[in-house]
């Protein structure tokens, strides 16, 4: 893949004008399960390099002389001022790349978009794309995020106070979480969580939250046709359901 301006050679076809799937979400939502399920079944379909990659790509690396960042809330702050320069965001970075169908297929997927802007822009610029979005609760978000122990999970976070203080405190937080839900979130302490965690995972699902508005989205996606945006509730339903309804709507939309 490449963002290049360059002819195209004959194996190579921009993104825009390919049948993409993609998924839609915010952290902690289930895309994992998706995702194995539109590949699992299939093994010609290929995966995009992640958002992760192209953020990295399109957006970080330039901005800051190829030096890396792994702070999430340092790269929601970059990848705010590219959406301030380039209104489609992921979206609108995606579809200005080249790929080479021989290796990513003339059907791929990409993991994944956020957000009514970026969601918006990617369904009214290239409609040959379609859509699979997966919700959660934000404080279901948080305790998934507990869980996976993936490394690329990082804020600074703070502490040696109070865990229910550092969390009322954390900027935003009121519009995300309710004084109930940040009492149930600072109790997961009882059940082994380290403070550190729990504020560090809350403090991403809010920082998150700041930037992208997955209700939007979903609310947007509901209004295209059947054939081209599936959303799931992904508390409604277990990993094999989702997974199943994925595969069926795949299976009918193909």
């Amino acid at each position: 893949m490449r963002a290049d301006a360059a002819p195209l050679s004959p194996s190579e076809r921009r993104l825009s004008g390919l049948p993409l799937t993609v998924l839609v979400g915010v952290t902690g939502v289930g895309k994992s399960t998706a995702l194995a399920a539109l590949t699992g079944a299939d093994a010609g379909v290929r995966v995009l390099p992640d958002r992760r990659e192209v953020t990295d790509a399109v957006m970080i690396l330039p901005a800051t002389g190829g030096v890396p960042v792994r702070d999430r809330e340092e790269r929601f702050r970059l990848t705010a001022r590219y959406r301030q320069e380039q209104p489609g965001g992921m979206a609108q970075a995606l579809g200005s790349l080249v790929a080479d169908v021989r290796h990513w297929g003339e059907a791929p997927v990409f993991d994944g978009l956020r957000g009514l802007d970026e969601v918006r822009f990617a369904a009214e610029s290239f409609p040959a794309w379609r859509f699979v979005a997966l919700g959660a609760p934000d404080a279901v978000r948080v305790r998934r995020l507990l869980g996976r122990a993936d490394s690329f999970d990082q804020v600074t976070a703070g502490t040696g106070g109070t865990l229910r203080a550092e969390l009322a405190a954390l900027a935003g937080v009121e519009a995300v979480f309710t004084p109930a839900e940040l009492d149930a979130l600072a109790d997961l302490t009882a059940q082994g969580f380290a403070p550190a965690d729990v504020l560090a995972k809350v403090r991403i699902v809010v920082s998150e939250r700041r930037n992208y508005d997955p209700a939007a989205a979903e609310a947007f996606l509901r209004t295209l046709p059947p054939a081209r945006a599936l959303v799931l509730d992904t508390v409604a339903l277990d990993p094999a359901g989702v997974a199943a309804a994925v595969r069926a709507w795949a299976g009918g939309a193909a």
